[in-house]
Order: structure tokens, then sequence, then C-alpha cells
């Protein structure tokens, strides 16, 4: 890996240090909308149980809470700088019991089988050891019927090319890509 390719995996991919810290607030101005849209895609009902996968500083966290206002949104990132971020940014629903942060690999999710009707990861799986690997543990804490959506931002590295096969592959139905002129997201059901 190059020194250019180190900076940028501390700074956006696996975030550390002040590095880290400097890329979750880029990430955070520069993601927010398109995080918005992806959430918008899933549909989220007050009542829902939702898991973000890499949510970075916490902006999905913020939006997730307030439609599942009801509900419970818990979130996994592998960065205790993220972790940092976003509890900082949404210590009110943290106190109120309503998010549940933790640091954390999709390889090994802290959560209890058929937990979530909705799962999110926004330029995340890209970064992760073994997508296939990481979507099964993802698929084990998700009740039937659930939904799942991966987005990525041009920006993100990860081709649209054989995502909705690395979906089914995982076990899950009804994969499909929704695309845009610049992103694109792939969503699916858990059978």
């Amino acid at each position: 890996m190059s020194i250019v390719d180190s900076i940028f995996m501390q700074m956006f991919g696996r975030p550390k240090g002040m590095l880290g810290r400097l890329g979750g607030m880029i990430m955070a101005s520069m993601n927010q909308a398109f995080t918005y849209s992806v959430i918008d895609l899933l549909d989220i009902q007050p009542n829902d149980q939702v898991l973000e996968v890499g949510f970075g500083s916490g902006v999905g966290i913020q939006r997730l809470s307030s439609l599942a206002s009801a509900g419970y949104i818990a979130g996994i990132d592998y960065s205790q700088e993220m972790v940092e971020q976003a509890t900082a940014r949404n210590m009110a629903e943290i106190e109120m019991g309503l998010v549940d942060l933790r640091q954390g690999s999709v390889e090994s999710l802290p959560f209890e089988d058929n937990k979530f009707d909705k799962v999110l990861a926004v330029n995340s799986m890209q970064v992760w050891p073994d997508a296939v690997f990481g979507l099964r543990e993802v698929r084990r804490v998700m009740k039937v019927g659930g939904r799942i959506a991966l987005g990525f931002t041009s920006y993100s590295g990860q081709s649209s090319t054989g995502l909705t096969q690395i979906l089914t592959t995982a076990g899950f139905t009804q994969a499909r890509l929704v695309e845009t002129d610049r992103d694109f997201c792939a969503l699916a059901i858990t059978p």
C-alpha cells in the first residue's frame, strides 16, 4: 500500500487518529445527502429496529433516530474515532435508550438473531475483509422480510458490477440496483 493509500485509509476507510477524526468531519459533510437518500429507500417506520454498519460520524444515525422515534437504532463501526464522533452527535438519543453505538466489526455483530427490520451501510462494504461473510452475518441479525440497503458514492471505489450477485450469494432475495449519474444503492430482502 502506498503512503497516499495509507493516508486515505486512515482518513476514510477505517478512520484512525487525528487523520480519522478529520476524515469523519469531511465525510459528515460530503455524505449527508446521499446517506439520507439511502435511508429514504428503506422506508423507515416509527417502530423499526435499524442497524447501520459503518456509521462514521453518525449523521445517518441522527436521521434514523428521528424517523424511528419509537424504535431502536444500533450502529457498529470499526473505528473508535467514529464511535466517539457519532456518540457526541447522538448523545441525547443514546441517553434516552433509543440509540446504541458500538465499536466492532461486521464479521462478528454483537446483536441477537432476527433483531433488525432494516440495515444499511453507506460507503462501508468496500473495506470489509470479506463482503459475503459480512453480509451473511448481517442477514443473521435481520428479521424475515427485513430490508437491506448498501449505498456507494462515486468516490467509494466500489463497482456496481456483481453487487446483486454478492447479496444473493449471502442469502438475500429480490436484489436490485438503484442508480443515479454518480451514486448507486443495492437493495435486497431477507427471506
